[in-house]
C-alpha cells in the first residue's frame, strides 16, 4: 500500500537530510517517492498507477507519497520544481529523479533498470 510521508517519517524511513549531506538510504528495500500536490492533474493520473504497482510489487518495493504543499521544507530540500516528480531509490547506490506523469510501463522499466526489481 502507498504510504504518505511527512518530513519526520521521511527522515526515519528514507534519508535524514538534516543530519547528513551524503546520501544514506534508511530503508530495507528499494523505494519510490511521488512528490505531488492535490490540485495537480498529472499527479492524479499517476496516483492509481502507483496504487496498482504497490499491490503488484508488494514486499519488493516501498512506495511513498509526499504532499509538496504540506511538506514544503522536504520538497525544497530535494529541489522539487515541478510535479509530479518521482524519486527512484535503489537499495544501494544513488537515487534518480524523473519528472512528469509516467505511464505504468515506464515505472516497471525503471523498477527493473534503476531499482533492480522485477515481478
Amino acid at each position: 500500500m502507498v504510504q504518505h510521508l511527512t518530513n519526520e517519517t521521511f527522515k526515519e524511513k528514507v534519508f535524514n537530510y538534516t543530519d547528513s549531506k551524503d546520501w544514506k538510504f534508511e530503508g530495507s528495500k528499494p523505494a519510490v517517492i511521488d512528490f505531488y500536490a492535490d490540485w495537480c492533474g498529472p499527479c492524479k493520473m499517476v496516483s492509481p498507477i502507483l496504487d496498482e504497482l504497490s499491490a503488484e510489487f508488494d514486499g519488493k518495493i516501498d512506495i511513498y507519497k509526499v504532499d509538496t504543499e504540506a511538506e514544503r521544507e522536504l520538497a525544497g530540500a530535494f529541489g522539487i520544481q515541478s510535479i509530479p516528480s518521482i524519486l527512484f531509490i535503489p537499495k544501494d547506490g544513488q537515487p534518480q529523479m524523473a519528472q512528469g506523469a509516467l505511464p505504468k510501463d515506464t515505472f516497471i522499466r525503471a523498477f527493473k533498470d534503476v531499482l533492480k526489481v522485477e515481478k
